[in-house]
């Protein structure tokens, strides 16, 4: 409790004096929206500052930061994005904090029977039984896509698969029941469309398989308003802002 009561102060105190009352534009990886959802309105409770999230893949979070310079004061995104907008000048580089990862995970219509991904091999099974393997064109689709060849059924699936512009994309054509399909998408995302309906979680995938990736926070080199963004930054590191990240399903910051 004093652990979460100091680091609570702590980031109270960036901000006193320093336009508090400003309206905070947050980038972020759908990844982090079920826990971001929640640790924004928490952050509004504590300090009064109204925190507007807009949601995009690593490659269009790049593109607005690179291309179209959109204003906004925070970004959250994979490890290797906030590298390379750091590189551009685009974020800077001190302020990068680790939150935590993301596994890869099935979903299913919400009336489909749950295949069987309990093991590798009931895994492979499952895929080579599907009648069509959905997932996204991001970073977490480039991995289910190497996974695929790792596990040596990419050239026997290469005709069912469907690839789409993101997650909520991935729960779209779920819904629309074509067949046994399995979706894959982020852990935290899969729970999110769940939550939304339509759709359901069957699992992470196998350990043996499974990546994460790493999420992390950065202050954008021309935040509009660089004191609540500071003040944004240090709340996501209290003890209560990582709780509810974790309770979101992200996996604990690497130490």
């Amino acid at each position: 409790m004093r652990a979460r009561l100091v680091g609570i102060a702590a980031f109270l105190l960036l901000g006193m004096g320093q336009g508090m009352a400003d309206e905070l534009k947050v980038l972020s990886a759908g990844a982090m929206q079920r826990g971001l959802i929640t640790v924004a309105a928490k952050f509004k409770e504590h300090s009064g500052n109204q925190v507007l999230i807009r949601y995009a893949t690593a490659p269009e979070l790049r593109k607005i930061l690179t291309e179209s310079g959109a204003a906004a004061d925070v970004i959250l995104a994979p490890d290797p994005t906030l590298a390379e907008l750091a590189s551009a000048g685009k974020v800077a580089a001190d302020t990068q904090n680790e939150i935590g990862g993301v596994g890869s995970a099935v979903l299913v219509r919400v009336d489909a029977p749950l295949p069987d991904i309990s093991t590798l091999a009931a895994f492979r099974r499952s895929l080579v039984e599907a009648d069509a393997l959905v997932y996204n064109r991001a970073s977490s689709g480039t991995y289910i896509e190497s996974m695929l060849k790792k596990i040596g059924v990419f050239d026997q699936m290469q005709s069912k698969i469907v690839r789409v512009d993101d997650g909520e994309a991935v729960a779209t054509r779920i819904k629309e029941g074509r067949g046994k399909e399995l979706g894959f998408g982020g852990y935290t995302d899969v729970l999110h469309n769940q939550e939304t309906g339509g759709v359901k979680l069957v699992g992470p995938i196998p350990d043996e398989v499974q990546n994460y990736t790493m999420y992390s926070s950065a202050l954008i080199a021309a935040a509009p308003s660089p004191a609540a963004a500071r003040a944004f930054l240090a709340y996501l590191a209290t003890p209560e802002a990582q709780a509810l990240f974790l309770a979101s399903g992200v996996v604990p910051r690497r130490r």
